[in-house]
């Protein structure tokens, strides 16, 4: 049996006791933000650069003062980028701002509408930041042929979609996840489309690592409390992974066994 207690993330080399991963945007404050986050008990925290402050805009609060690095693991992201050029541009910024940080999560959209991935544009910038040594995360779609691709270019992580970005839809393939989890050998974590609690269960249920999530959290009515909710689904999901499911049966099974009864 896995010993749970022992059941750690591992990222690019650095475990991690919570398999939550969380981000900044949409908060109404940063107090909401640094409240909703230390809820969560997320160690690792994503910060689109090209639209929050970490430093770059000396006369405006920085997110850094109520999340500061020495506490979480910063994540940052190329939220924004339509290009392999901007998304370059964007991690060797968040570099310099983080002190030679090299730890990025890669997305490079190829619609506004549907914020889905430019997957080809996302393989050229995945391969020239690893020629520079940065370690990747890499934001694709729910494909098992690309999510392989993406590991054996050399990312550090894999984060399929389980639904467009923002949409809350839940995970809407959990087939593909599966086959991407199966054949994997970096972690895979779910990312975008996570609506609620019983979301992030399911894609730790199907064996994912974890769950990286904003818009879940910081739109609830009450993200505070929906970020204990997201805690306690992912660590139940993955507990329930662990044990195993029983298996799924086409007909009635009674609970109590009829064997060896006297009347």
């Amino acid at each position: 049996m896995p010993d749970v207690k022992q059941d750690e993330l591992i990222v690019a080399g650095t475990t991690y006791s919570s398999r939550l991963l969380v981000g900044t945007g949409k908060y109404k404050d940063l107090i909401e933000t640094q409240n909703a986050i230390e809820t969560s008990g997320a160690q690792i925290v994503t910060v689109a650069i090209r639209r929050t402050n970490i430093g770059q805009n000396k006369n405006e609060p920085n997110l850094l003062e109520v999340i500061s690095p020495d506490q979480y693991t910063i994540l940052p992201n190329t939220a924004g980028c339509y290009d392999a050029e901007s998304a370059i541009r964007t991690c060797k910024l968040a570099r310099e701002l983080l002190d030679d940080h090299d730890l990025v999560k890669l997305e490079v959209l190829g619609d506004e509408k549907t914020l889905y991935p430019d997957i080809p544009a996302t393989l050229e910038a995945a391969e020239k930041l690893i020629k520079e040594n940065f370690k990747v995360m890499v934001y694709t779609t729910d494909d098992p042929v690309m999510a392989k691709r993406f590991e054996e270019l050399g990312c550090v992580a894999v984060m399929p979609l389980a639904a467009p970005i923002g949409s809350g839809l839940g995970i809407r393939n959990p087939y593909n996840i599966r086959t991407i989890v199966e054949n994997a050998s970096v972690p895979i974590l779910v990312d975008a489309g996570v609506g609620t609690a019983s979301d992030a269960a399911i894609a730790m249920e199907l064996g994912c690592d974890g769950v990286l999530m904003n818009t879940a959290i910081a739109e609830a009515k009450n993200p505070i409390l929906m970020a204990s909710a997201m805690k306690k689904a992912i660590e139940s999901g993955r507990e329930a992974y662990l044990a195993g499911r029983m298996p799924r049966r086409a007909y009635a099974s009674a609970s109590s066994p009829i064997d060896g009864r006297f009347f």
